[in-house]
């Protein structure tokens, strides 16, 4: 946000008599939550993936136990089926995040139309 009140088309804004809220809610928040939402997508895969290791040291039941007792059992297709629910899962959070982007910032559109 500190980045962005300094940018040129905040102070052309405010030339133009936009009121405060305004400026930070069309203009400020806009471009500053852009970096953001781009990461969103990846931590939340992160988050999910990561809490293989919170279920075992705390003995919590779940997906991540499944899939760590399919490696050690060598279930192959457990196996297999976790890491395509994961990529999928993956896949779904960076999409919902582009078109979250679009959403956010109408100059970014599919290309061709």
């Amino acid at each position: 946000m500190l980045d962005v009140v300094n940018q040129d088309y905040i102070k052309t804004a405010k030339s133009k008599g936009l009121s405060p809220t305004q400026i930070v809610w069309k203009h400020q928040i806009r471009n500053a939550i852009l970096p953001v939402v781009t990461v969103l997508g990846p931590v939340t895969a992160t988050l999910l993936t990561g809490t293989f290791v919170i279920e075992q040291i705390f003995a919590i039941p779940g997906l991540g136990k499944f899939y760590i007792l399919g490696i050690q059992n060598l279930d192959y297709s457990m196996v297999l089926g976790m890491t395509v629910f994961y990529g999928l899962f993956l896949i779904a959070a960076n999409f919902i995040v582009d078109i979250i982007y679009g959403i956010i910032d109408p100059r970014i559109r599919i290309a061709g139309k």
